[in-house]
């Protein structure tokens, strides 16, 4: 088909998606306008007629007894706080100011179920992990389960580890700038770069300082498995700080979307995303949707929109699970993390953000701009790679050729992207991966903490 003139990159259909794009954004933007301005007895009208018509539809609801009460509790909890109190912990909050003046908010589980640190903002003692999330997401995705044996989290510190949760800037917990405010567009300029040139190291570095702890255990998911890649690529001694790097769902250079129209319209012009988003943060109405939806639709909506762009079916995620789960899925993150995501997926090149958005992309025999590819080859702290084999986002090929050869990865059979997260079966297939991985490299001489030449190659 042939191609229009304005932004030559784009086919016919692609213009149409961008029109409808435009239109559905503008009466989102007219309905968040209106909900603004109605009562909140209103809004609780619109909430309950939601869940009426719901159950006309789908029946009405069966009884689960302890899962749903337990899945309620955390659906409805507001915090971090909140959701470490339904199973009996107590966490700590910290406070960290990157480089570029920034404040992250981080989270601490210092202590066992019941039991308090005596002393708060110290060492303990353990060894110390830090936990960080994915893209659109914060801390609050670790602790969100319905069963506390499927919590990481929680087992790990019923194992004696002192556990540390991070937070990228904008999130729910890292909304502040010592420059910026949060309604400004500085305050949004920033990718996955930043995250990797601050918000990791200074995290950690702060951890380290308040343990008094020579290394610690880093555990990713998703893009935290990223920001980690790219952080310990360009901060070599930053490996020395990282005893072991566990990547959950592991993201590196996806090859895009299972959603053809979308995936082909953001690899021909990812800064398409400014035009439709702006440049602060990206759906930053999915917390005024989830307040007015019955939460099995709301649920609903999130189901068919993983299956529309992802082809993930969840089907190793229990009903009630993903009703409470996704409640706390969604936290602000900048279009900009976003643009930045299909640039790589549009190189296949693990590279930093590429500042010349406006340049066409021209593909010859060579090349007379590229840009600054993260080197992750470079990586020494050993690295475990935990992926399933049924996940959109991961190919283990590609990525095992852009990582050093002491690589190590495990297959998880069957599993999708969040399933690694909050599947039925994590305290069988994920928890003891890691907790083997974890005794191998912390529980023993420092020296012997390194790989010794077993490729997953």
């Amino acid at each position: 088909m042939p191609r229009l003139p304005l932004l030559g990159r784009l086919f016919f259909q692609d213009y149409i998606a961008l029109i409808v794009g435009f239109v559905a954004l503008a009466f989102e933007n007219l309905i968040h306008l209106i909900i603004l301005c109605l009562p909140k007895s209103v809004i609780n009208w619109f909430y309950k007629r939601s869940r009426v018509i719901f159950h006309f539809i789908s029946g009405a609801p069966q009884d689960a007894a302890e899962e749903k009460k337990r899945a309620n509790d955390v659906l409805n909890a507001r915090d971090f706080d909140e959701l470490c109190s339904i199973f009996g912990y107590t966490p700590e909050d910290h406070v960290v100011l990157t480089k570029d003046g920034y404040l992250l908010g981080l989270h601490r589980l210092p202590a066992k179920r019941g039991e308090k640190n005596p002393s708060p903002g110290y060492t303990t003692g353990k060894p110390v992990v830090y936990l960080h999330h994915g893209l659109l997401m914060n801390s609050e995705v670790w602790v969100c389960l319905t069963e506390a044996q499927r919590s990481l989290p929680f087992v790990l510190v019923e194992q004696g580890y002192d556990v540390w949760f991070g937070n990228n800037r904008g999130n729910k917990y890292s909304k502040k700038s010592i420059h910026h405010g949060p309604n400004t567009n500085k305050f949004w300029d920033f990718s996955i770069d930043d995250f990797a040139w601050h918000d990791i190291p200074d995290s950690i570095s702060y951890i380290l300082d308040v343990t008094k702890a020579k290394t610690l255990s880093y555990i990713g998911f998703s893009q935290g498995t990223a920001q980690a890649f790219a952080a310990l690529s360009i901060h070599p001694q930053l490996n020395d700080r990282i005893n072991v790097f566990i990547a959950l769902a592991p993201a590196m250079n996806p090859a895009g979307l299972s959603a053809p129209l979308v995936d082909g319209l953001m690899k021909a012009s990812p800064t398409l995303l400014f035009l439709i988003f702006g440049r602060k943060a990206i759906l930053s109405s999915a917390t005024m949707w989830q307040s007015i939806l019955y939460p099995p639709i709301f649920t609903k909506f999130i189901d068919r929109s993983l299956i529309w762009l992802f082809n993930w079916h969840s089907h190793n995620i229990s009903t009630y699970q993903r009703m409470a789960a996704f409640a706390h899925l969604y936290s602000f993150a900048s279009v900009k993390s976003i643009v930045h995501w299909f640039q790589i997926m549009r190189n296949a090149s693990f590279q930093m953000y590429d500042d010349d958005v406006l340049s066409p992309v021209t593909r010859t025999s060579v090349s007379s701009y590229r840009p600054a590819r993260f080197p992750t080859r470079n990586i020494a702290s050993p690295i475990v790679l935990l992926y399933g084999d049924s996940d959109s986002l991961v190919d283990i090929n590609a990525m095992l050729a852009e990582l050093p050869e002491h690589t190590l990865a495990k297959r998880l059979h069957g599993y999708e992207h969040l399933d690694v997260l909050w599947g039925r079966n994590v305290h069988v297939d994920v928890i003891p991966e890691v907790l083997g991985t974890l005794n191998r490299f912390v529980r023993r001489d420092p020296e012997d903490s390194k790989l010794n030449g077993e490729a997953a190659h």
